[in-house]
C-alpha cells in the first residue's frame, strides 16, 4: 500500500508574487483615500470656499493646489457630486471594495434602481468589463431617446488649439449631413488643385505630399476664398465695440451705451485697458466737440506687457488669452501707463481686482503680490512638508486599517474562462429603465 503524502498548504511565494500583492494591497488603500478625498472634494466645492481664495472655479483651485489637471480635476468633481445619490457605491468605495476606474465608469449611468448590478458587475468583473458595460449602456440609450438627432445637432462644434510644435489643430464634430456638406467642398478644392490652368492634370499632383496634406491645403484656400469675397471682407471694429459712456467727476453714472448704469468699479476695469474717447458738451448736454481717440495701453507697451507676463499674473491662473492691462495704481488717482505700473489679468480676475474685494498692489522691491478680501496677501508658491513612503503607508494603514484591506480587496471575481455576457446584462440593466427594453 502507498504511503499517503500529506498535501502542505504552505505555498512559498515568489519575489515578483510578493512585490506584486504590496502593489494591490497599497492600491486598495489608494482607493479608500480616494473615496476620503472626494467626500471632502464634494463639501469644499458645495460651499464654494475656493471662492474665498480669488480662484474661477474648484476646478482651477484643485490645479493650483493638488497640481490636478483641469480634465482630471472636472471629473473628479463629477464624481464626487454623483457619489451623493449613490449610497451603496459610495459605501464600496469607501470600504476599498471597488477600485476608483470603476467607480468613475459606474457614475456616468448609475441611478438607484442600477446600483446593484452595476457593483455586481464591477464586483466580478475587471475595470475594462465595468467601461465597455457602461459604454455600450450609454449607446443603447442614446438611441432610444426621441430627440437624438436634435441632440446631435445641438452638440456641433468646433475648436481649435495650438500644439506644441506651433501647428493649430481643428477639431469639429457636424452632424452628418453637414459633415458631408464640408467634405465635398473639401475634395471639391482638392480637384481645383490637381488641375493645371489648361484643364488638365497638374504634373505637381503627385509632389503635393498625402492626402491629409492636400486636404489641409484646400481648408486654407477655401477659408482665403470666403475672405476675399467682397461681401464678407468689409466690417469695422467698431461695430463690435462695447461703449460706457463715463462723465467725468462722476464716476457713478457711467452707464453702457443705450444700457443700464454701471458701477464705479465695473468703469474703472473697464478703462484699465481700452479706447477712450473725449467728448466735450455744453451746460445742456449738447455735444461741441470729439477729441481724438487715444488708446489707454499703446500697443507697442501691450505687446511687451505681453511678453513680460506670459498671461494672468494672479496666483493659479492659467489663462493667457482674453486678458486685461490692468493699472495697479489706478490712472484716475495719478498711476502712470508704464510697464511698472501695468500687470496684465484674465477677466475673471480683473473683475475680482476692481469688484470682487481683492486688490493687487506692488512691494517696495518691485514684487507684484495680490491680497483677499481679508487684506491678507496670498500666498503664490506653498510647498507641503516632504512624506517618505513609510509615513504615508502607516499613516493610511491606522486611519483605513478597520475595512482589512489587503492584494485581494479590488480582484475580478470572474473565474477562469469565464466570459460576460454582454446581452444579457444589457437586458437585464434596462428592465427597469423607462424605454423599451433591447432584446437579449
Amino acid at each position: 500500500m502507498a504511503a499517503v503524502v500529506p498535501f502542505n498548504t504552505h505555498v512559498v511565494q515568489t519575489e515578483g508574487e510578493q512585490l506584486g500583492d504590496r502593489i494591490a494591497e497599497l492600491n486598495a488603500y489608494l482607493n479608500v483615500a480616494q473615496a476620503e478625498f472626494l467626500e471632502l472634494l464634494r463639501e469644499f466645492d458645495e460651499q464654494r470656499y475656493w471662492e474665498d481664495q480669488g480662484f474661477c472655479s474648484c476646478a482651477h483651485w484643485l490645479n493650483f493646489k493638488c497640481g490636478i489637471g483641469f480634465n482630471a480635476a472636472r471629473e473628479r468633481l463629477r464624481i464626487a457630486h454623483a457619489l451623493v445619490k449613490l449610497a451603496k457605491i459610495r459605501a464600496a468605495f469607501a470600504e476599498g471594495t471597488v477600485s476608483f476606474s470603476k467607480v468613475r465608469a459606474m457614475t456616468r449611468i448609475a441611478n438607484i434602481e442600477n446600483e446593484d448590478l452595476l457593483l455586481s458587475i464591477a464586483y466580478h468583473g475587471t475595470a475594462y468589463h465595468v467601461e465597455r458595460f457602461v459604454s455600450q449602456y450609454r449607446r443603447v440609450e442614446k438611441l432610444q431617446q426621441p430627440g437624438y438627432a436634435q441632440d446631435l445637432y445641438e452638440r456641433r462644434e468646433l475648436t481649435y488649439r495650438y500644439d506644441e510644435d506651433g501647428c493649430m489643430v481643428i477639431k469639429a464634430k457636424l452632424p452628418a449631413e453637414d459633415g458631408e456638406l464640408v467634405i465635398r467642398a473639401l475634395e471639391r478644392a482638392m480637384e481645383m488643385n490637381d488641375v493645371s490652368p489648361e484643364g488638365t492634370m497638374s504634373a505637381e499632383t503627385e509632389e503635393r505630399g498625402p492626402v491629409g496634406a492636400r486636404r489641409a491645403d484646400a481648408l486654407r484656400e477655401m477659408a482665403e476664398t470666403y475672405l476675399n469675397n467682397p461681401e464678407n471682407s468689409g466690417s469695422t471694429a467698431d461695430r463690435y465695440q462695447v461703449v460706457v459712456h463715463h462723465h467725468e467727476g462722476t464716476a457713478a453714472e457711467a452707464h453702457l451705451e443705450n444700457g443700464p448704469h454701471v458701477s464705479a468699479e465695473t468703469s474703472e476695469r473697464i478703462a484699465c485697458d481700452c479706447c477712450v474717447s473725449t467728448i466735450k458738451a455744453d451746460a445742456a448736454g449738447e455735444p461741441l466737440n470729439i477729441g481724438r481717440r487715444s488708446r489707454t495701453i499703446p500697443p507697442p507697451m501691450r505687446r511687451a506687457l505681453q511678453a513680460r507676463d506670459g498671461g494672468c499674473r494672479f496666483p493659479g491662473c492659467t489663462s493667457h488669452r482674453f486678458t486685461d492691462g490692468h493699472h495697479i495704481e489706478h490712472w484716475k488717482n495719478g498711476g502712470e501707463t508704464s510697464l511698472d505700473n501695468l500687470v496684465l489679468l484674465c477677466r475673471h480676475h480683473h473683475r475680482l481686482v476692481h469688484e470682487g474685494g481683492f486688490d493687487c498692489r506692488k512691494a517696495d522691491d518691485g514684487e507684484i503680490y495680490f491680497v483677499d478680501r481679508r487684506k491678507q496677501r496670498l500666498a503664490e508658491h506653498e510647498r507641503p512638508d516632504p512624506v517618505s513612503i513609510g509615513q504615508m503607508l502607516a499613516s493610511m494603514t491606522r486611519r483605513f486599517d478597520r475595512f482589512r484591506l489587503n492584494d485581494d480587496s479590488c480582484t475580478a471575481r470572474l473565474h477562469a474562462g469565464e466570459t460576460m455576457d454582454w446581452d444579457h446584462a444589457m437586458f437585464v440593466a434596462f428592465q427597469h429603465s423607462a424605454g423599451p427594453v433591447p432584446s437579449a
